[in-house]
């Protein structure tokens, strides 16, 4: 299992961040590009991606392979 992606609001734009790091992945000028660039990291890291609103809340999550086949339950 991957990093998970973290998509925040910046001065400067839209940033992927990976859980636990300190510094932003990449920039971006709008939100839709950062969560594409952010899903294509989860895919290939089989992460989730959180994204956070202009006011830091958790938004939305979607998983890319963190999900066990069959789900438990």
């Amino acid at each position: 299992m991957g990093i998970n992606q973290h998509i925040v609001k910046r001065t400067n734009g839209w940033a992927v961040v990976g859980e636990g790091n300190g510094r932003d992945t990449s920039i971006h000028p709008t939100q839709y590009d950062a969560i594409e660039r952010a899903r294509k990291i989860a895919l290939n890291q089989k992460s989730d991606v959180v994204i956070h609103g202009e006011d830091g809340n958790i938004r939305g999550k979607s998983s890319f392979g963190n999900i066990p086949i069959p789900p438990r339950g």
